[in-house]
């Protein structure tokens, strides 16, 4: 279902123009309108899911092969030197389009912005690490 309020619904179903590199009957491929670099691109679903939780486990299976696919093609195209793939979910993770989507964005040796996905580590111990661990194990 779409959402007639959401922006990237509408970019995803081509209300709003974009400049799309990729189509077909579940996702759009749409170049960023501010890129972290050049080639920088949006996999939109054109059905609307809030974020990863929400997400038709049927569409979150096509997901990964086309990144994978578009990664390719635009590391071919584009002669980047890596690639990052990044889904936000929720404010606190760095959300702030309410739609689902995938950031597929390539890197350049010489890019000024390093730290695109710069993090700190939390400094956990290793008997943090393994209690954790245990939690979160699936049966």
């Amino acid at each position: 279902m779409k959402d007639d309020n959401c922006i990237f619904c509408k970019l995803a179903n081509g209300d709003i123009p974009t400049n799309t590199i990729y189509e077909d009957e579940d996702f759009r491929v749409i170049l960023d309108a501010d890129p972290a670099s050049k080639g920088h691109a949006l996999i939109l679903p054109k059905q609307h899911y809030r974020n990863i939780y929400d997400l038709d486990p049927e569409i979150a299976a096509k997901i990964f092969p086309l990144a994978q696919k578009m990664a390719k093609h635009m590391t071919e195209v584009l002669h980047c030197d890596g690639f990052n793939i990044l889904q936000n979910n929720n404010e606190v993770a760095g959300q702030s389009v309410f739609h689902f989507h995938l950031h597929l964005i390539p890197r350049y040796v010489d890019q000024p912005n390093k730290n695109l996905l710069e993090f700190s580590h939390c400094g956990m111990k290793e008997d943090e690490i393994k209690a954790v661990c245990e939690e979160l194990k699936l049966n």
